[in-house]
């Protein structure tokens, strides 16, 4: 399985790094995912540090669907975490085959995103400019690029932490810290 290489980091001059990604890319292509973790009912499942997720993305010209499997986290200091993702063609369906497999839904929210994706030095790289609305709509931006094995890892964090840099943003400003917790923190109980 493929290894999302990717970095999150909390953006303290969202409207600088917007006009810099501008620049660049072009305008990006804002969409809104609308996301729903799932979990063993004992929670074992995000206890291992695993994630299963259906996401809907709600763009411009498109909605979609995917469904989300990501392993346990294989570098601690970045998050980065194996990942299978394949498109589904009806959402409902797949969210009745994920309970009818005995998961529960334990958290789902809303991300508004602004995307950006270009080819640098032969890799694909995904620049995501996230809010989420009931975290105070602080701005996040995710980098990310996939490794092929964990060997390559280093090199593929070493190639999102410089375009992280090219946009001003520091060692400092990175966060491993995970929406869904977020959210259920910030959630009343």
């Amino acid at each position: 399985m493929a290894i999302e290489a990717e970095l999150k980091a909390v953006v303290r001059d969202p409207e600088g790094v917007l006009k810099q990604l501008e620049a660049r890319c072009g305008a990006g292509r804002a969409e809104v995912y609308r996301d729903t973790y799932y979990d063993a009912p004992d929670g074992s499942l995000m206890g291992a540090d695993r994630e299963l997720r259906i996401r809907t993305v709600h763009g411009p010209d498109d909605t979609r669907s995917v469904l989300t499997y990501k392993g346990a986290r294989v570098d601690e200091a970045s998050g980065s975490k194996p990942e299978a993702e394949t498109r589904v063609e009806d959402a409902a369906a797949a969210h009745e085959i994920v309970r009818g497999l005995g998961f529960v839904p334990r958290i789902a929210f809303e991300k508004r995103c602004r995307n950006y994706a270009f080819e640098r030095d032969g890799r694909r790289v995904l620049v995501t400019l996230v809010r989420v609305p009931e975290l105070d709509d602080a701005t996040f931006i995710e980098v990310e690029t996939m490794a092929a094995t964990e060997h390559e890892l280093g090199s593929a964090l070493a190639f999102v932490r410089a375009v992280l840099a090219e946009l001003g943003i520091g060692e400092s400003d990175l966060t491993t810290d995970l929406y869904t917790d977020a959210v259920a923190a910030a959630r009343p109980v």
